[in-house]
């Protein structure tokens, strides 16, 4: 062993077994303060590359579950006006077969037409404004597909669209005509079998709006399930185990106390040089 004033081996090695401790002691109390043990890409350069994609993919199935709920709202609105329009077209049944009855005298088919005629009104009333989101599935100047993107790009081939079902009068689905009457049992008739077959296309349009929709809520579970895997697959890449930081936290803390006193002892070894030279 070399006595020397000019440099202390034992202190420098204390000190550098100290400063190792205190960046051991630093990277603890961050996983503490983060719950993260991969909080940054110098923790780990790989792991949080393959997080901040896995994040990305989370963030796109958010934004597809937005697209689904709009898209689910959507629908809800189509199926009740569509609903109602169904329900219209019994009303208009009754009306049409009363006044197809020959038996009954002029003021009575006419007060049935004029219900008749208010009924009718009614279903593009409710058409013209069964919107959501400026989408409207079931009427309107222009009937629109309802659309949602399903996956974390929104790709065009991973998209569910529900197709219009325009219940406009004089429509393919409703063929009863927008200025429809009944004035002559003949006229009743005619209109009957119109409403016989109008009653059968809404049932069937109403049909595929449902079956859209229980497309668009399985989707929806599925990408709720698929969001919450990437979110756990994050955590065990990331998440730091607490209870394990909590135990090298206090590990590395007496570590330290005993570094610094390791310090201290070495620091006093050149004062023993001084008695070399006492008489």
């Amino acid at each position: 062993m070399t006595f020397s004033v000019n440099t202390n081996e034992g202190a420098l090695k204390a000190l550098q077994n100290l400063n190792k401790t205190n960046m051991k002691l630093q990277t603890v109390q961050t996983q503490i303060n983060t719950g993260l043990k991969v909080a940054s890409t110098k923790d780990n350069a790989a792991t949080w590359a393959i997080a901040q994609i896995l994040r990305a993919d989370v963030s796109g199935l958010n934004a597809a579950r937005g697209s689904i709920d709009r898209a689910l709202s959507t629908l809800d609105v189509a199926v009740s006006a569509g609903e109602a329009v169904s329900d219209l077209l019994i009303e208009m049944k009754e009306k049409a077969v009363a006044a197809k009855d020959p038996g009954i005298d002029s003021a009575s088919r006419t007060a049935l037409n004029n219900d008749f005629v208010q009924l009718r009104d009614q279903i593009q009333a409710i058409v013209r404004t069964a919107e959501f989101n400026g989408i409207n599935a079931v009427g309107g100047p222009s009937p629109a597909a309802i659309t949602a993107i399903t996956d974390s790009t929104g790709s065009s081939d991973n998209q569910i669209t529900v197709a219009a079902q325009d219940m406009s009068l004089g429509g393919t689905i409703v063929t009863v005509a927008s200025d429809a009457t009944m004035t002559s049992a003949a006229e009743a008739s005619s209109t009957l079998n119109l409403i016989e077959a109008s009653l059968d296309n809404v049932n069937a349009a109403l049909s595929r709006l449902g079956a859209g929709a229980k497309r668009l809520e399985l989707q929806k579970a599925f990408t709720a399930k698929l969001s919450d895997a990437l979110e756990v697959g994050i955590g065990n890449l990331v998440d730091a185990d607490m209870a394990k930081a909590s135990a090298t936290l206090q590990a590395v803390q007496v570590k330290q106390q005993l570094g610094l006193q390791a310090l201290s002892i070495a620091n006093q070894a050149p004062g023993s040089i001084i008695s070399l030279f006492q008489g």
